[in-house]
């Protein structure tokens, strides 16, 4: 057998990198306790916050808390460059700068308390960034390490930053029965690799009219089944919304979708996403995604073609195509109209989604 550099470029591309990176990302999950990590993330109560999530889209974040299909990648990119800044680099230069007359760094700390809010008791949980401790591992000095393509106009540190330190500030003093009050936001730029930092202090105004005003909102939207409105406080977040096309804010003419369902002729689902969409509902495939995805119709069923005239159902695989290669009704060719079928629209996948 001959090898060479074809050969070995043979298997070297993006898809396989892919199915390697998330085989090695399952592997390390199983090998650590922690297989439950693989399996669709489970829907969380309404009255559960975590700080990361404080002050973003009330809708963004309904639609990825109740595992609505994802139109785009997560940005494995940017987090694992992120992840390594923090572990790597921060957490380090924290040490063997803070680390002196007694202090220490510990490279995360973990929050669990309750709020009193108008939407009823909300409960904030997660791990903090590295935090200054001293010798009986006291808190004095929360962080938040963030990663910025460019630190170059970056003047006050960003709003929701901002609330993710106040809740780390809230719960470490209700913790360990201290005063937490002062915090510091790190920023790291990923192009000249340099640092900015914000010394933040409590802001009790801020924490009670922004924050937690902004987690009873959102309570409040989850307990009533209420989808959000439209529209983010932060302008940035619909440019790199992965529910751009479900929001309405996209290409397509849809408008204040639901959570469930595959939005119908969106053929940009990766194939990930769509796979944590499956299994987090055991739905099904429309025609359109069983089209660019044919070997997943080996493990989940399809949904029939529909004709939106006359509402005659094909199985996806067996419908006419015309010379254009749409596929075509045949109880409508059979009365002289063209009828061009589509896709199940949200309300019938919502309905007949299950298996």
């Amino acid at each position: 057998m001959e090898t060479g550099p074809a050969t070995a470029l043979a298997g070297i591309d993006s898809r396989s990198f892919r199915v390697w990176l998330q085989t090695t990302e399952e592997r390390k999950n199983i090998e650590e306790g922690r297989a439950y990590y693989n399996d669709p993330s489970p829907v969380p109560p309404p009255e559960k916050h975590t700080p990361s999530s404080l002050l973003q889209c009330h809708r963004k974040l309904v639609y990825r808390k109740e595992n609505a299909p994802a139109e785009s990648e997560m940005a494995h990119g940017i987090l694992w460059v992120g992840s390594r800044f923090e572990e790597d680099v921060v957490l380090p230069y924290l040490r063997d700068t803070v680390a002196d007359d007694g202090l220490f760094v510990t490279n995360s700390l973990y929050v669990d308390f309750e709020l009193k809010s108008e939407s009823g008791d909300l409960t904030v949980k997660g791990s903090t960034d590295p935090v200054v401790v001293d010798a009986d591992g006291t808190p004095v000095l929360p962080t938040e390490v963030k990663t910025k393509s460019s630190l170059e106009y970056l003047d006050e540190p960003n709003e929701h930053h901002k609330a993710q330190l106040h809740a780390y500030m809230v719960g470490l003093s209700e913790k360990y029965d201290v005063n937490v009050k002062r915090g510091c936001l790190i920023y790291g730029g990923r192009d000249a690799f340099d640092l900015k930092v914000f010394d933040v202090e409590f802001d009790e105004a801020f924490w009670q009219s922004t924050v937690v005003e902004w987690a009873s909102d959102h309570t409040a939207y989850r307990l009533d089944s209420e989808l959000p409105p439209a529209d983010s406080r932060f302008a940035w977040e619909c440019d790199f919304c992965d529910y751009r096309e479900r929001c309405g804010k996209g290409e397509i003419k849809c408008q204040d979708s639901a959570s469930h369902g595959l939005l119908p002729e969106f053929e940009e689902y990766p194939r990930q996403p769509l796979l944590e969409y499956l299994d987090a509902h055991d739905a099904k495939l429309t025609p359109t995604l069983a089209q660019r995805y044919p070997n997943l119709c080996e493990k989940y069923e399809v949904y029939d073609w529909s004709c939106n005239q006359c509402g005659t159902r094909i199985e996806w695989e067996s419908s006419h195509l015309s010379g254009d290669g749409d596929r075509l009704c045949p109880t409508c060719a059979d009365d002289d109209r063209l009828v061009v079928l589509s896709d199940p629209d949200l309300k019938e996948q919502t309905a007949n989604g299950a298996r």
